[in-house]
C-alpha cells in the first residue's frame, strides 16, 4: 500500500480538481491516485479501503452527521420559519441533468462525500438545499420510456409530444416534415420558453457539455421532427426528400434563429455541425467539417454586431463579458470530454461545465429586462449508455459544482428575483443494491456487516461464490454471459468484458453481427476479486445484453428555489414545468 505524508499527498493532487481525493488518517494519507486503474490486480483498492474503515473504528473518529436528532430538530425549525418568494421571476435559469436518474444522485452524493473523505452518505449535493422539489413524470406521448427529444420538448413548449422530436406537437410524424403544418401536414409548432424571453427583449442563452445542436440543448430553440438531423449531411441521409425540399437542418435554425435579436450566448461542443466540409477544423487542420452546403456558419454569427467565437479554454477564458454581446463557443467538433479525461490534462483544452456557466451568466445579466438560461450536464447520459458509472457520477458532481458556482455569483437581489430549476430529462437503467456497510466506497466491491452489525473483513460472495458490486445496470454493454456464433454455433464464454470503448450513447460490444446471446443459463460471472472495479474506464455488469444501456422510465427529481418555485410540489407531469416558469415571469414581457 503507497502512503504519502497529508502535505505531500495535496502537493500531488491534480491542480484543476476541486475535490479532496483522499483520507488523512494520523498524519497519513492512502491516496487512490497512488494505485494504478487497471482491469487486474485491484485487490491492494480493497485493502487500502478495509484499512480505512479498520484505522476509523479504532481512533474512534466519527464524522458529523447531518442526520441526528438535533439536525432534524433544526431542519423542522427552518422549515417553519420559511415563507414562499410570490414575486415575478426576472429572471430563469433551468439546469438539466440529462439522464440524471434519482440512482444517480443518491450514488453521485456518495461519491463526492467520499472524494472528502467521509463515509458519504450523508453529503449533499448543491441542490438537495434548495425548498422545493418534485417527482417528475417522464413518458411521451407514444413511449412509455422517454427520448431526451420528448422531454425537453415538454419542458420547454409546455406540450408533451412524441419522442425523437422537439418543438411540434404530438400530431408529428418522426422522421416525416410532410406532418408539419408548414408543408401542409396537421402538427403544429409549439412556441419555445426561450423563444418566449428573446420576443419579450430578454437575454437567452445554453450551456452543455454535449453537442450544442443535441436534442436537450435543441429542443430551446429549434423545431424539428427528427432529433438526428444536426447539420445538412445528417437530414439528406436520413430523408433526401426533406432536404430537397428545404428545410433547415438543427445548426442553421440555431444561427437563422428569427426571434428577437437572436440568441446572445451558445456554449458547448458540435463544430462539426457548423463548418462546411471544406473548412479545416480550428484545431485540427487535418479534419473538415461535415456540412454539403459549402456555408461557413461560425462566420454567419461572427457577422452580427458584437459577436465572438471561441473553440478552447483559453480563448473562454480571455472573454470580457461587459464588451461581448454575442458569443458562441465551441470546444469539440463532438461532445466535449468528460471531467475525469478534461482533469487529467495539464492545461484543459475545454473549459469545465463551472466555467461556461459562469461567463454565460455574466453576459445574460448585463440585460436589465433579464434572462433565461438553460444549462445541461449532458454527459451523464452518454457514460451511462456506456455503462460507465465512473464518469456519470463524476459528470453529475460536476453539474452540483456548476449549479453551486451560478447560484453563489448571483446577488441577494438576483437572487430573489431569478427562478432555479434542476431536474433531468430521464433516468436510466442505473441501480445501487446489495448490503454494504456504511461508508463503502460506492465504486466499489460489497463488503457487507456480520451479525453484530460491524463491517466484515471481506466482500459479500453471492450464489455462485463471486464478489459484485454495488451499481450495476439492467441492461448494457456489461453483460457477461455466454454468446453464440450464428455461423458456426461456435460457444464463446463471457466475463472478459471490463472495459468500453466511451463514445457517443455507448460503444461496441466485443461480439459483432455474427453473434447472438444464447437464451441458456448464465455462464458464472466473472471473479472480480482481482479486477480495480473503481477504475474509471470500469464496466458496470449488465443483466441484459445490448450494445448502449437505455434509458429508463420511472421518475425524476426536480429541485426549485426562487420566485413561484412553491408551485414545484407532488407528482408532476413534465410538462407542468414550462408552466410554472412561464407563469413565474407573468408580467415580464412574456405572454399570459
Amino acid at each position: 500500500m503507497n502512503q504519502f505524508p497529508a502535505k505531500a499527498c495535496a502537493e500531488n493532487m491534480d491542480p484543476t480538481d476541486t475535490k479532496t481525493h483522499s483520507v488523512a488518517l494520523s498524519g497519513w494519507c492512502l491516496h487512490p491516485r497512488s494505485f494504478p486503474c487497471q482491469a487486474t490486480k485491484g485487490w491492494h483498492k480493497f485493502a487500502m479501503i478495509w484499512a480505512w474503515l479498520l484505522a476509523l473504528q479504532a481512533t474512534g473518529a466519527q464524522p458529523a452527521d447531518p442526520a441526528s436528532f438535533q439536525s432534524q430538530q433544526k431542519r423542522l425549525q427552518s422549515y417553519l420559519a420559511h415563507r414562499p418568494n410570490e414575486g415575478q421571476a426576472k429572471n430563469i435559469i433551468l439546469f438539466i441533468g440529462d439522464g440524471m436518474g434519482i440512482s444517480t444522485l443518491t450514488a453521485s452524493r456518495i461519491l463526492e462525500g467520499q472524494q472528502q473523505g467521509d463515509s458519504g452518505e450523508e453529503n449533499s449535493l448543491s441542490w438537495e438545499s434548495f425548498p422545493y422539489s418534485a417527482l417528475v413524470k417522464v413518458y411521451n406521448t407514444n413511449q412509455q420510456t422517454p427520448d431526451s427529444a420528448g422531454t425537453m420538448s415538454a419542458i420547454m413548449t409546455g406540450h408533451k409530444t412524441k419522442a425523437y422530436t422537439f418543438g411540434y406537437d404530438q400530431q408529428v410524424v418522426r422522421g416525416d416534415h410532410n406532418s408539419l403544418q408548414a408543408f401542409n401536414g396537421p402538427a403544429a409548432a409549439c412556441e419555445t420558453l426561450l423563444e418566449q424571453f428573446e420576443k419579450a427583449g430578454k437575454s437567452t442563452g445554453l450551456v452543455t457539455t454535449a453537442r450544442v445542436t443535441h436534442a436537450t440543448p435543441a429542443a430551446c430553440y429549434a423545431h424539428s421532427p427528427e432529433r438526428n438531423w444536426e447539420h445538412d449531411g445528417d437530414l439528406k441521409d436520413d430523408n433526401p426528400k426533406a432536404y430537397q425540399a428545404g428545410f433547415k437542418d438543427i445548426a442553421r435554425q440555431l444561427i437563422e434563429f428569427p426571434h428577437g435579436n437572436g440568441i446572445e450566448v451558445v456554449l458547448g461542443g458540435g463544430r462539426q455541425a457548423f463548418l462546411p466540409n471544406t473548412a479545416p477544423d480550428p484545431e485540427d487542420p487535418t479534419i473538415k467539417g461535415h456540412r454539403l452546403d459549402n456555408h461557413n456558419l461560425i462566420n454567419t454569427w461572427l457577422g452580427s454586431t458584437g459577436a465572438s467565437f471561441v473553440f478552447d479554454r483559453a480563448g473562454l477564458l480571455q472573454v470580457n463579458p461587459d464588451r461581448t454581446q454575442r458569443l458562441l463557443g465551441l470546444f469539440e467538433r463532438s461532445h466535449m470530454t468528460y471531467e475525469v479525461d478534461r482533469r487529467k490534462e495539464v492545461h484543459p483544452s475545454d473549459p469545465s461545465l463551472s466555467e461556461m456557466s459562469l461567463t454565460a451568466l455574466d453576459i445574460v445579466r448585463r440585460n436589465q429586462e433579464g434572462f433565461f438560461l438553460m444549462i445541461e450536464g449532458g454527459r451523464i447520459d452518454h457514460a451511462h449508455h456506456a455503462g460507465n458509472a465512473h464518469r456519470a457520477l463524476v459528470e453529475t458532481i460536476a453539474l452540483s459544482d456548476a449549479v453551486r458556482a451560478v447560484h453563489s455569483a448571483l446577488s441577494p437581489t438576483e437572487q430573489k428575483e431569478t427562478l432555479i430549476l434542476v431536474t433531468a430529462d430521464h433516468s436510466h437503467t442505473f441501480t445501487i443494491a446489495g448490503y454494504p456497510t456504511r461508508g463503502n466506497p460506492i465504486l466499489g466491491l460489497v463488503v457487507g456487516n456480520d451479525d453484530q452489525g460491524k463491517p466484515e473483513k471481506a466482500p459479500k460472495k453471492d450464489a455462485m461464490g463471486l464478489p459484485y458490486t454495488t451499481l450495476a445496470y439492467a441492461n448494457g454493454g456489461g453483460y457477461t454471459g455466454p454468446i453464440q456464433n450464428r455461423k458456426t454455433r461456435e460457444i464463446r464464454e463471457g466475463g472478459q468484458h471490463f472495459h468500453l470503448d466511451i463514445g457517443d450513447g455507448g460503444g461496441p460490444l466485443s461480439s459483432h453481427e455474427d453473434w447472438k446471446y444464447l437464451r441458456t443459463p448464465r455462464a458464472p460471472r466473472p471473479d472480480l476479486s482481482e479486477v480495480d472495479v473503481a477504475c474509471e474506464d470500469y464496466v458496470q455488469e449488465a443483466g441484459v445484453a445490448l450494445s448502449s444501456e437505455t434509458h429508463a422510465g420511472e421518475d425524476v427529481a426536480v429541485f426549485a428555489i426562487g420566485p413561484m418555485a412553491h408551485l414545484v410540489r407532488g407528482v408532476i407531469e413534465q410538462n407542468f414545468l414550462y408552466h410554472v416558469m412561464q407563469f413565474a415571469s407573468r408580467g415580464s414581457g412574456l405572454p399570459q
